[in-house]
């Protein structure tokens, strides 16, 4: 009789190892980090390289809920380590603003005027407002590196040239004149043979894309001092193959410490697809049936 308990006994052992075996191998990874070469790392190795770093260029979705939960994470991960010492900068912010956010963060103006006139984007709330406040309790520096639009606008219009009509005060908001570009690098190159913008295909299309490039690097350069680690937050595109941001900071201070971060969509998180190889130091690949958060 006790054998017969003993069998059952191991059975049931046996059936629920296996059930939880089952159950363990078809459980979805909401993200998965590879290195450079496509071989996966944990988190901890992410933390461990940027903090060793100067700058931290961390190259986003937009709408991808993973990728900004990762951005705060990391920014808090790095805050532990260097306090005051860490510095945010942030593509969603245009140069123009940086009076606001420093009056915000000072008390001078109220959270409801801050976001009233800064010019936000939609996804301000959910995506962006985390890392703001994060600066703003912890009395970080936030920096606004982007190109006001407007000024964008016109250099995909006029090219550089443009520029030269803005006020001193207009050129302050942008990258020094005249400004470096190097049309053959791929990522401007693609840019002119990508399908289905034919009003856009332009020879200033990427011109448009660079001043906000050069733009960002130069505010990033402006606020950064030996023993500092800044953390940059912006599209994936302005740093992957380490080109736009990566390329002007480098034309500066080509002994720069830099870790560069991209975020990919793929069908599966196991592996790293090849296309994906060598985009930057750390690739984050996020399933493609990821929510969006706009």
């Amino acid at each position: 009789m006790s054998g017969h308990k003993l069998n059952f006994s191991w059975i049931s052992i046996a059936v629920i190892w296996v059930s939880t075996f089952q159950l363990s191998a078809q459980d979805l990874k909401a993200y998965q980090i590879f290195d450079k070469e496509g071989q996966p790392v944990i988190y901890t190795d992410l933390l461990q390289q940027a903090s060793e770093s100067q700058m931290v260029l961390f190259g986003e979705l937009h709408n991808n809920p993973i990728g900004h939960w990762l951005q705060v994470e990391l920014t808090r991960g790095l805050h532990a380590q260097k306090q005051e010492n860490l510095v945010l900068g942030m593509e969603m912010f245009e140069a123009d603003n940086q009076l606001l956010i420093d009056e915000y963060f000072s008390g001078i103006i109220a959270e409801r005027n801050f976001e009233a006139e800064a010019r936000l984007w939609n996804n301000y709330s959910t995506d962006i407002k985390p890392l703001v406040e994060f600066a703003r309790e912890n009395e970080l520096r936030l920096i606004a590196s982007n190109i006001p639009r407007r000024y964008a606008a016109l250099v995909n219009r006029e090219g550089f040239e443009g520029l030269e009509r803005l006020s001193d005060t207009a050129k302050g908001y942008v990258a020094p004149l005249p400004v470096a570009y190097d049309p053959d690098l791929p990522g401007y190159k693609a840019m002119l043979e990508m399908a289905g913008m034919p009003a856009h295909a332009n020879e200033n299309f990427p011109k448009a894309q660079a001043i906000k490039d050069a733009t960002m690097a130069h505010f990033i350069l402006a606020n950064f001092k030996t023993g500092d680690t800044f953390i940059h937050f912006h599209g994936a595109y302005h740093s992957n193959n380490y080109e736009g941001i990566v390329w002007y900071l480098q034309r500066e201070l080509p002994d720069l410490q830099i870790v560069t971060i991209s975020t990919v969509e793929q069908t599966q998180v196991e592996t790293l697809d090849e296309s994906h190889t060598g985009i930057a130091d750390f690739i984050i690949a996020i399933p493609e049936s990821m929510t969006k958060t706009y």
